[in-house]
């Protein structure tokens, strides 16, 4: 059973008059998880969308590069866009509802934040209104500054991060340290635990990006050490 189908059957399962949102409260498990990780980036894409008021081919182009949608599911696909874009719950519902299914895990939540920034800058523009959004459903999320801009900095041209926030350490950390934390990233980046976490396989390629921005941080901040 394919995904899409799966999703299909969960909107389904909707009692009639409910939104949505309430889809969330119903897949907090595996392999119920990969379908809700799959609807939250579907769902929050609808609202970004609509929040610059234009979806692009280069948007729908990176949503598929994100999740392979064959063509006899893609009626499936569409109508849970547009379902989410014509839902009254805002996108500050969703997200609340979406941190209360994944029981705030960072990693699983910064995962679809990469989806977001991906399919936000597909057309080579991050707009203000964008930047707006993400910060929000990141803030919902519980996810500070610090992750914010280490995740923006792998997306939109020009925003550096700092090394140290890209492996969540402060500068004054001992050197062991430091080292401990990007070994725990490289981990946390791995293919096997991003499944583990709910993330569908055709979105862990997102994670190629992740692991050199890892692995560059702990190269600059060796050199910078001397380590």
């Amino acid at each position: 059973m394919s995904i899409w189908t799966r999703i299909s059957e969960a909107l389904a399962a909707l009692a009639k008059g409910e939104g949505l949102s309430a889809v969330f409260e119903r897949l907090r498990t595996p392999p119920e998880r990969t379908v809700g990780f799959t609807i939250a980036v579907i769902a929050l894409s609808a609202k970004m969308a609509k929040a610059d008021g234009l979806v692009t081919r280069d948007e729908v182009t990176a949503f598929r590069e994100v999740f392979h949608i064959d063509p006899s599911e893609e009626a499936n696909a569409a109508r849970l866009f547009n379902l989410a874009r014509q839902d009254v719950a805002g996108f500050e519902e969703y997200a609340r509802r979406i941190r209360a299914m994944f029981d705030s895990e960072s990693s699983a939540l910064c995962d679809l934040m990469e989806g977001l920034f991906h399919i936000a800058m597909a057309d080579g523009t991050y707009h203000p209104a964008e930047d707006a959004f993400l910060r929000r459903v990141a803030d919902i999320l519980g996810l500070d500054e610090r992750r914010f801009t280490s995740l923006k900095s792998r997306f939109v041209p020009g925003a550096e991060a700092d090394p140290y926030d890209v492996l969540d350490v402060s500068h004054d950390a001992q050197n062991a340290e430091v080292r401990a934390a990007w070994r725990a990233a490289v981990r946390e980046a791995h293919p096997d635990q991003m499944m583990a976490r709910g993330v569908p396989p055709e979105a862990i390629k997102l994670a190629e990006g992740r692991m050199q921005a890892i692995n560059r941080a702990w190269e600059t901040i060796r050199a910078e050490r001397g380590l």
